[in-house]
Order: structure tokens, then C-alpha cells, then sequence
């Protein structure tokens, strides 16, 4: 079948972007990076730059694909990653506008491809835990129930694509940060930092990102199925803090 594809095309994040339509034929089990590999083959054929977008493990683990398809994160499909955005799931479609990841904290650096270090930033800020650097425990040393673990696990399965940003009207990233938070709270490891972490990834967050929304445009588009809970983690996080403080 042939569909549209509007494409974002920009030199860098210094330069005026715009779109540029090409029509192409694919096949209905194609992916949407799979649509952008063949345009780009005919692309280069002609001529032509071809569309610089991210793309890394194409299972929906890495992260890296995110993009922005018909206004939405990742693509019509909720709370899948564009790579796993398969052209037989929304038949209806044969138009496509795609565009980068927008948030003030993602700067385009060519095409699709935007610079996703203000994420990075945040899980230095406080996504570390403190450990003995000696030889290892055992696996017993640390009992944690199998709920806890589950807990801890599904706030740990965050791959930082980016897209709750985007989602959100304001350009916050605390779904993003809170799973972070909800997740090391949750086990016993990292205890100790467990204050100065809150109130660094509170800090970094105010620095780079917006304020929560409160929509929950977020939860719809996470390729990780992250809950809601997880932001109401970064302020309960922060807030404990606060009272520890007033309390001593």
C-alpha cells in the first residue's frame, strides 16, 4: 500500500526546521522505524540526506526510538515504543507526520533525533545507591518479600525514552523521576541516601523540566506501563524530607 509521510527535516537545533512529504510503498507488518529504513534507502538513491532518527535494540527495551507520530509520543498505539508500532494495528492510517520528541529539554540535534541528556542529568543527580566494595553478600543477606521486589520491579522498568516529557503539556519528567525515586525507596539498598536523593532529583527536575501537569498524558504514552503512582513519589519523597528536617 502507499502511504504520506511528512517528515521534520533540520540541520541542527540552530537552524529553522520544516516538513518535507514523500510518498512510499510498504507492507502492512512493517514497523514505523522499518517505513523510515525504507524511505531512507530511496532517499539515498536519489540524492538525498537521509532522515537521521534514533534507533538501537528495536525490541522495545533501549529507548532510544522514541519519536513523534501524528502529534502523539511513540505513535497511535498506547504505551508502546515506535519501533513495536506496527503500520496493521492502525490500518485507518496512510498519512504519517512525523516529528521529533518536543520538550524544551530536548533540543534537536538533527531530524528526529533530539539530545536527551537532561534525563541523564537526573539519574545523576541521585539514581545511585552506596554499596561496600568488598566481596559480594549473599543473595540471603538483604530479605526483601516478593511483593516488595515486584514493587521495586515495575518502577524499575523505566527504559528514559523521553516520551512522558513530550506528552506532557508542560514538559515535566516526573513520571520519569519518580520511578526512579519509587523504585530505590522501595528496597532497603540505598537507604542511607535516601533523603539527599529526593531533594537532588527534586532540585535537578525544577532545573530542567516544567511542573507536573497533573492530565496523566504521561502514564498513556510510557512504553513501561509506569503508574501514576510514581509521581506522586518525587513530591511524598521531597516531603519526607521536609518533616525529617523539622522533626530533628
Amino acid at each position: 500500500m502507499e502511504i504520506t509521510v511528512e517528515a521534520w527535516r533540520q540541520a541542527d537545533h540552530h537552524q529553522v526546521g520544516r516538513f518535507e512529504t514523500y510518498r512510499t510503498e510498504v507492507t502492512p507488518e512493517m514497523s514505523l522505524l522499518e517505513v523510515l529504513d525504507l524511505l531512507n534507502e530511496q532517499l539515498v538513491a536519489d540524492g538525498i540526506d537521509p532522515i537521521a532518527f534514533d534507533s538501537d535494540c528495536r525490541e522495545g527495551i533501549c529507548g532510544a526510538c522514541g519519536i513523534t507520530v501524528n502529534g502523539r509520543p511513540h505513535g497511535p498505539v498506547p504505551n508502546t515504543p515506535s519501533c513495536l508500532q506496527h503500520l496493521n494495528r492502525f490500518p485507518e492510517l496512510t498519512h504519517f507526520r512525523l516529528e521529533p520528541l518536543r520538550a524544551n529539554a530536548f533540543p534537536v540535534v538533527r531530524d528526529l533525533v533530539v539530545d536527551r541528556s537532561a534525563l541523564d542529568r537526573v539519574i545523576e543527580a541521585g539514581g545511585h545507591v552506596a554499596v561496600n566494595a568488598g566481596q559480594a553478600a549473599d543473595a540471603d543477606a538483604e530479605l526483601i518479600d516478593h511483593d516488595t521486589a515486584e514493587t521495586a520491579l515495575d518502577f524499575a522498568a523505566c527504559i528514559g525514552c523521553g516520551a512522558c516529557v513530550a506528552a506532557c503539556p508542560n514538559g515535566a519528567a516526573h513520571l520519569f523521576a519518580g520511578a526512579k525515586l519509587a523504585h530505590l525507596s522501595t528496597l532497603t539498598y540505598g537507604a542511607q541516601e535516601r533523603g539527599r536523593r529526593a531533594r537532588a532529583i527534586a532540585g535537578q527536575l525544577d532545573h530542567d523540566f516544567g511542573p507536573c501537569s497533573t492530565f496523566g498524558e504521561c502514564a498513556q504514552v510510557c512504553p513501561a506501563d509506569i503508574d501514576l503512582s510514581a509521581v506522586a513519589a518525587v513530591n511524598r519523597e521531597a516531603l519526607r524530607v521536609s518533616f525529617r528536617r523539622r522533626s530533628t
